[in-house]
């Protein structure tokens, strides 16, 4: 019988579905046969399609329409309180060989790994409709462009990536114009059906699987329906497989904000910034300059790709078409711009906490905290409840061009050319808020070794140093050492005085008192007005063993209220924290074992050997 069903499904779908192409229709026909969907639909991407498919969630109880006309065509959903964030335990690299996963990834032998997705996906798919999402990351008309199609069985994923992605007819067709390659991406929550058997409002599987086979270019995820693990043209594609095409390809795949600035004299300048969690990336991403004459626009918040062109330069495009933001600490007095793009609509919101008005709030949207809510577990809430009202990690999903700072050059599809790398983490001391790195070798010294402290808001030893590689510790698709490599590939390729400048910040340096030297937000503009004033050449600074800090006049200060104290514990080099800093550095190098690239090694040694650390 089921048999029967496979091969009537298969010949539906030879029949009904909207390409030729045959790999893609081979793909699908097999999924198909394996997972036992009741039908298979294919995603065209509009927009009567996206409403109609909210509304079906809404009348099935898994979305709820927000009726604030605050939140105009938006919707908010709830996950299972057991599905509620990315699982890196659960992310696995599955290279041929182990040694190029790396210490930084989960690894499994591919053909055991498939045998356990195969038993996994075996009528994982029963009772539901299998939607297939063609997509493209990065503008459909670029020169190479990188197509993808995501299978799911989750209407959710599908509105989802319809916010994140470009998506439906347009893409299919230029995949079958071109007989492009496309990555496959298959998802399923792990929840059939059977007959009569009522759904979930959120279903998914306490088994979880989000596996990357960077040599094929494809994804697997099973078991969870929320955003990281089941968008799959985000962290699964644009940077765990696109890194690794990146490495194959000669570019660069990276987790980054891109930040174009102008100054008063009308010159402009990218900057793109990595930045670990908890350091400030989407509120910089979108910042509005405290400095007169000084304007911000924003090419995006999360993911960049960075690729040289045939003058010597290297270009960024982000690939993303929507915010993916977690909304706690989003607010009209933190991140204007942010919630401007919200407050137009079409935005997707997920275990935030509901009004009596029919609209959303989390925890810092507002400074005053409403009277009675409902939570995102669905219990009434007031302000003595001792709960948060939205889920720590909830999220908001909007599209891109909703945000009024955003620069034309978003749209070009070759990108814009970048002049400035930034990599920032959390620590109390020892790093400056600002240093300029003094080569291209050492700039990727500095992004091998970025480093947060452990806050309170997460498990673990508070103050304890964690080492993020260019923050993109669970986005590495293969081995850290030879991620590594591939950035000191880059100046080989164009040349070192064709590289953008790279500049270490932390906003996060503590006084005597425990509390923040440099005030942040806003006034981030001060630090990268010094940016583009070493960019040409103008900033006043000093020579320290770590780089250039800028002197206690160099930053522009018009209008801050900030003590002398305060301003020269931000912007200082103290010799002694580096003492304790060195062997941090040399523990974790030792954990690239062979693979740590020598310049590597050359930069800390020379290191050293400025802190006369050698004898």
């Amino acid at each position: 019988m089921v048999e029967n069903a496979a091969s009537d499904l298969a010949a539906q779908i030879e029949d009904t579905a909207p390409t030729k192409h045959k790999p893609l229709l081979e793909w699908v026909k097999e999924t198909a046969e394996l997972t036992q969907p009741d039908s298979v639909y294919w995603v065209n991407g509009s927009q009567e399609e996206y409403d109609r498919i909210a509304q079906e969630m809404v009348d099935a109880g898994s979305l709820v329409r927000l009726t604030d006309p605050q939140f105009p065509n938006s919707y908010a959903a709830f996950s299972d309180p057991a599905d509620v964030a990315r699982v890196e335990s659960r992310t696995f690299i599955c290279s041929e060989q182990e040694e190029d996963a790396g210490f930084t990834n989960n690894w499994k032998d591919p053909s055991e790994m498939k045998a356990i997705l195969k038993d996994a996906f075996t009528g994982s798919m029963r009772g539901r409709t299998m939607y297939v999402v063609p997509f493209v990351m990065g503008p459909l008309d670029a020169k190479d462009p990188k197509f993808g199609v995501e299978i799911t069985d989750s209407p959710y994923v599908v509105l989802s990536m319809r916010v994140m992605a470009r998506v439906g007819s347009d893409v299919l067709q230029k995949i079958e114009e071109t007989n492009a390659f496309f990555v496959p991406a298959l998802h399923s929550v792990g929840a059939p059906l059977e007959d009569g058997q009522e759904d979930v409002t959120w279903p998914s599987n306490e088994t979880k699987w989000i596996v990357h086979f960077p040599e094929e270019r494809s994804i697997v995820s099973y078991g969870s329906g929320y955003g990281g693990n089941a968008l799959l043209g985000k962290k699964a594609y644009s940077l765990r497989i696109a890194s690794a095409m990146a490495r194959d390809e000669g570019w660069m795949a990276e987790h980054m904000l891109i930040l174009k600035l102008t100054s008063p004299e009308g010159k402009s300048y990218t900057i793109t910034g990595a930045f670990p969690s908890a350091t400030g990336k989407t509120n910089l991403a979108l910042i509005d300059p405290s400095l007169e004459g000084w304007t911000a626009e924003t090419l995006g918040d999360d993911i960049a790709w960075i690729t040289p062109n045939d003058n010597n330069e290297l270009r960024v495009v982000n690939p993303e078409y929507g915010f993916f933001g977690v909304a706690p600490g989003t607010g009209w007095h933190t991140n204007p711009n942010a919630m401007r793009a919200i407050a137009k609509g079409n935005t997707i919101f997920t275990n935030v906490a509901l009004t009596p008005e029919g609209g959303v709030w989390w925890e810092g949207m507002t400074k005053e905290k409403p009277a009675k809510l409902t939570d995102w577990l669905g219990n009434e809430w007031t302000p003595e409840s001792g709960t948060p009202a939205a889920h720590p990690n909830s999220r908001f999903c909007t599209p891109i061009d909703q945000t009024d700072m955003l620069a034309e050059e978003y749209f070009d599809p070759e990108g814009i050319k970048l002049d400035a790398i930034l990599f920032g983490g959390r620590r109390d001391n020892a790093i400056p808020l600002v240093t300029e790195a003094r080569s291209w070798q050492d700039g990727v010294f500095k992004g091998a070794t970025l480093s947060s402290a452990q806050t309170a808001a997460a498990e673990g030893t508070v103050g304890v140093v964690r080492r993020d590689p260019m923050a993109m510790l669970p986005f590495m698709g293969y081995a850290a050492g030879d991620y590594v490599q591939n950035w000191l590939d880059m100046a080989e390729k164009i040349g070192e005085d064709n590289m953008p400048k790279v500049f270490l910040v932390n906003w996060f340096r503590r006084n005597n008192e425990g509390k923040f030297s440099w005030p942040g937000f806003s006034e981030n503009s001060r630090v990268l007005k010094w940016v583009v004033e070493r960019l040409e050449g103008k900033g006043d600074g000093i020579e320290t063993p770590i780089g250039v800090v800028p002197t206690e006049d160099a930053l522009d200060l018009t209008g801050l209220d900030i003590s002398e104290d305060n301003l020269v514990n931000s912007i200082q080099f103290a010799e002694e924290e580096w003492h304790n800093e060195i062997p941090m550095i040399e523990e974790w190098f030792a954990k690239f074992g062979d693979k740590l690239p020598a310049a590597m090694t050359e930069e800390l040694t020379s290191l050293k050997e400025r802190l006369g650390l050698n004898g």
